[in-house]
């Protein structure tokens, strides 16, 4: 039976029985994995503080082919949002986030891009936490985007043609943008040049870079997150958990 040691991050963690845990982590090596922690609840317990939620931890576990949760052997703690997570905006954000991980991510299916990349929302996250509508736009769309779901808005859906940066356009019901001289009725959704520069600065910046660009822009910012939750409802089957929502926004 193989032993697995790896870094990982606590997505979620509820009660088993009377002193264990189930705990799900999304792990560096070996992508989102579900385990059994015992004893997690006992007040002696050999894991202490690890499996807090959103805590970087080293974990080792070993899981038999044939079962579906991993026995979780030892946690080590190496990076705490305890006290981040006493913000009720920082938790709900980052549940949310977790939510998606799990709906996006098979089990076992590694990932090491997006493992960093959530290290690094959380990092940013935690030195800006009055950015977390950012954070919240910038998984969203990099989910889609990893998942092959985010649509081209570069090009008209109908003509093919390049839409100039300073062009509007039309949001189509496959989300697909229509130019001006395509567009068919007035009144549908309006992306506007703003909308479409977050949409592209998400794919070239980290996620600390992307926040000093977005603090100016909250407002399309949560239009665009509107618009990305409607395509990732459609992607998943499901409304997903409501992210941080802008403070100042008006929801598309």
């Amino acid at each position: 039976m193989p032993l697995f040691e790896t870094e990982s991050l606590v997505l979620k963690s509820y009660n088993l029985a009377e002193a264990d845990r189930i705990v799900v982590f999304f792990t560096r090596d070996h992508g989102i994995v579900r385990g059994v922690a015992k004893g997690a609840k006992r007040l002696k317990s050999r894991f202490g503080s690890t499996l807090e939620l959103f805590s970087a931890i080293n974990v080792t576990y070993f899981q038999k082919e044939d079962s579906e949760l991993a026995s979780i052997q030892h946690a080590e703690l190496s990076r705490s949002y305890f006290g981040e997570a006493s913000n009720p905006d920082f938790l709900h954000t980052f549940s949310y986030v977790a939510d998606l991980l799990m709906a996006f991510v098979p089990p076992h299916d590694p990932n090491e891009t997006l493992y960093r990349m959530t290290k690094a929302c959380l990092e940013a996250a935690s030195k800006k936490p009055e950015s977390l509508a950012g954070i919240s736009l910038y998984f969203e769309l990099w989910m889609l985007r990893l998942g092959g779901y985010l649509p081209d808005w570069n090009h008209c859906g109908d003509c093919k043609s390049t839409i100039a940066a300073a062009d509007s356009a039309d949001l189509r019901s496959d989300f697909q943008l229509l130019c001006q001289n395509c567009r068919k009725t007035l009144g549908t959704t309006q992306i506007l040049p703003d909308h479409r520069e977050l949409f592209h600065k998400v794919q070239k910046l980290s996620p600390a870079k992307f926040l000093e660009f977005s603090v100016e822009k909250e407002s399309r910012g949560a239009e665009l997150s509107a618009v990305l939750r409607r395509i990732i409802s459609r992607v998943i089957g499901r409304e997903g958990q409501a992210p941080y929502i802008y403070r100042r926004s008006n929801a598309v």
